[in-house]
This record gives C-alpha cells, sequence and structure tokens, in this order.
C-alpha cells in the first residue's frame, strides 16, 4: 500500500479531546447558509460545515454519527483555498454520506494548533470522535475520491454509518463510482462491516497466501487483528495490569496495541523496545513480532518507524 493510502488509518495523531466539549456558538462572518451553515444548530449537520474553536465541538459530537473530512483554509494560502472548494464539490456529490468540516484558521487559533505538525494543506477525518490523519499533499479529484471511499470503510468498519438529508439545494448528487475489491479483499470488507474479525483475518490470510506480495491485504490484516486484539479492552485496568507487572509481556503488549489504537504510535513503539530490551528467548521473538506489524500498520517511510526500525536493530546487533 502506498504512503498516499489509508490502509493505516492510525497514523499520527492530532488531539483535538481538548475541543471536543466546547459549548457551540455561531461564528462571526461565516458565510451564512448551504455551504456556510455552522455547526451550532444541533441536530444533523449540512453537508459541508463552516466551523470555528467554539463550534469544532459539535464536530467531534456528530462524528459518533457521520463521517467528517476536516479541511483548514486560510485566505492567504491560495492552495488551500482551491483545495477547500475541490473537497467541497465533491463532498456534495456523496449524497450525505460524508460531511466536510471546513476551518478558517484566522478565526479558530486552537484547531489550527492542534494541526500545527502537518503544514499546509491540512486535512484530517474524524470518525467516532477520534482523528484519522491523512498524507498531507495537495488532491487532485480521483485523489479525494480515493480519499473519502477509504474514510468511508473505516467509518463503516466502526460503525459510523450515519448519511445526511438533502437539505434542498439545488445540486444533483453525482453517485460516486464504487471501487471493485478483489473478491478475498470484498470478503474481508463485508466480514468487518459484520464485526467478523476473525472471518476477515482468515480472509486477508487466504489473500496472502495467493500472492504474498499483496501490500493492501498486508495491511488490511495488521489492521483488522489489531481491531480484533483492542475490541472491548479497558485501557485503565491494561495500564495499571502493565505498570504492576513491568515483566510481563502480554501486559505490555496489550497496552502497546491501545497505544496505537489511539494514535500514540512513539508510545506503542517506545514501550515495546524497552519491553524487547528487557527480554530474552522466545518473549524476545515475540515482542519483535508484533513490532514488525506495527510497523507495516504505520507504514515503513514514517519517521517514527524509522526511529524505531533503527533502535530495533541496535538492540538486535
Amino acid at each position: 500500500m502506498s504512503d498516499a493510502s489509508l490502509g493505516s488509518a492510525l497514523r499520527g495523531a492530532v488531539d483535538l479531546s481538548s475541543l471536543r466539549n466546547q459549548p457551540p456558538a455561531s461564528q462571526p462572518g461565516a458565510p451564512s447558509g448551504g455551504a456556510g451553515a455552522a455547526a451550532s444548530s444541533g441536530g444533523e449537520p449540512e453537508v459541508v460545515m463552516h466551523v470555528d474553536d467554539q463550534s469544532f465541538g459539535r464536530v467531534m459530537e456528530l462524528s459518533a454519527q457521520y463521517p467528517f473530512v476536516v479541511q483548514l483554509w486560510a485566505e492567504q494560502v491560495p492552495q488551500t483555498v482551491t483545495q477547500g472548494e475541490l473537497f467541497e464539490r465533491v463532498t456534495r456529490s456523496y449524497g450525505g454520506r460524508i460531511v466536510l468540516a471546513r476551518v478558517d484558521a484566522s478565526r479558530a487559533p486552537q484547531v489550527t494548533q492542534m494541526f500545527q505538525q502537518n503544514g499546509w494543506p491540512m486535512t484530517i477525518g474524524v470518525i467516532g470522535q477520534r482523528p484519522v490523519p491523512v498524507p498531507d499533499q495537495e488532491y487532485g479529484e480521483e485523489q479525494v475520491r480515493d480519499l473519502f471511499e477509504q474514510i468511508l470503510q473505516l467509518a463503516a468498519n466502526a460503525g459510523v454509518t450515519g448519511i445526511v438529508a438533502a437539505s434542498g439545494e439545488d445540486e444533483t448528487p453525482e453517485e460516486p463510482a464504487e471501487p471493485t475489491l478483489p473478491p478475498l479483499h470484498q470478503e474481508a470488507f463485508d466480514a468487518i462491516q459484520r464485526g467478523d474479525y476473525d472471518s476477515a483475518v482468515a480472509a486477508y490470510e487466504k489473500a496472502l497466501t495467493e500472492n504474498p506480495r499483496d501490500d493492501d491485504a498486508q495491511a488490511g490484516l495488521a489492521q483488522v487483528s489489531l481491531l480484533k486484539r483492542v475490541e472491548g479492552a479497558d485501557l485503565q485496568a491494561a495500564r495499571q495490569a502493565a505498570a504492576d507487572a513491568p515483566g510481563d509481556v502480554d501486559a505490555q503488549l496489550a497496552v502497546a496495541d491501545l497505544d496505537m489504537a489511539g494514535g500514540h504510535v512513539d508510545d506503542a513503539f517506545e514501550r515495546l523496545l524497552d519491553a524487547f530490551a528487557a527480554q530474552a528467548g522466545d518473549e524476545r521473538v515475540r515482542i519483535k513480532d508484533r513490532l514488525l506489524e506495527l510497523f507495516g500498520l504505520v507504514g515503513q517511510a514514517d519517521p517514527r518507524v524509522v526511529a524505531a526500525r533503527t533502535r530495533l536493530t541496535n538492540l538486535l546487533f
């Protein structure tokens, strides 16, 4: 899977928790009606929303029901304006299956600060109140549609499948072409939608048996395996167990998985590398295998993976 893909939805993380519960407020100077509808009115969102620091909390709340793409723009950065227009046009063609939140950086300093690590243009997904980082790049229409399809797949995996009703705008939604997945990939996707992670794992493993170089199947297998491992886990209990028994490899693996699922990539890698350094024999092999799996999930070119792999190599030799 290429670096431009969202096969790993856990890359990086923008911490949006501080904005989650802020009271909504109307945005002075924002466009009104249609694409300019603010996020403060409650109820169902508009397909395209304009939000600021106060109303961004509404986006977080609504993301529990509807998949969101958040695009930060600034008048002084022309490419963000044109990118926003493209994202808005494509969003409207999806018939309410995805919601675009446009953030004017001049009116949202707190949200802007959250994005600072990414540079321009600034875009993320938000699903179930969790950020889904996406590659920092300028997008053409085909790339935007590919991005949206992957976010929609991740949202479906998380059970976030709300559809915004038509608001009476004079636009005829263009039904996006549904990508055709290879049969085993489709089988895995269908299983994930049912919450049947075991069947999804089996389908991806079969795909890899048929084609060991199937990077999409490898990424899908890593992702669904992580989902399966963290399903129903209690983060506080897991952290306490790991703190009480630092030599317990299972406890350290469990917390690393939860950190990874929460977007704390560096914390997950550091925990596993420290555990690797403290262990010997078969336990080391287990930790190394988990690290290699997570490296593939995050992306081999990611600087955090490069740094962690370097440390792992030093520990091995």
